[in-house]
């Protein structure tokens, strides 16, 4: 083919229109936390778009809720010294979550039952 006939602007093309559906994709999902916000605060300070709620962590649940993260540390390892993993995470409200697998849930709940948190 010859380069004088616009066949060599049809790839960059397909890949710019791509880019823009995708985008728009993404932009309908609720995925444009991106973003700065109008008022100016912190765009990723109620968590991903994503999540319908502010308290949903996907697979992990919270096993107890403290106000200190150091009480936190403390239940983490507690719960780590069972055999049960765990994480924390920190809520937009300040308050530290530590989160379990929905299978160590119960036990985990039970093992923290006396704990000053929750």
């Amino acid at each position: 083919m010859a380069s004088g006939n616009g066949w060599y602007l049809i790839g960059p093309l397909v890949a710019v229109g791509l880019v823009g559906l995708l985008g728009a994709v993404f932009w309908r999902m609720g995925l444009h936390w991106t973003f700065a916000r109008e008022d100016g605060g912190d765009p990723c300070a109620d968590g991903l778009a994503i999540f319908g709620e502010p308290d949903d962590y996907g697979l992990l649940f919270p096993a107890a809720v403290t106000d200190d993260p150091d009480v936190a540390d403390e239940i983490r390892r507690l719960l780590g010294d069972a055999g049960i993993r765990a994480t924390q995470a920190v809520d937009p409200d300040g308050r530290t979550a530590v989160l379990v697998f929905a299978e160590e849930l119960e036990e985990a709940r039970r093992l923290v039952g006396g704990s000053p948190a929750w």
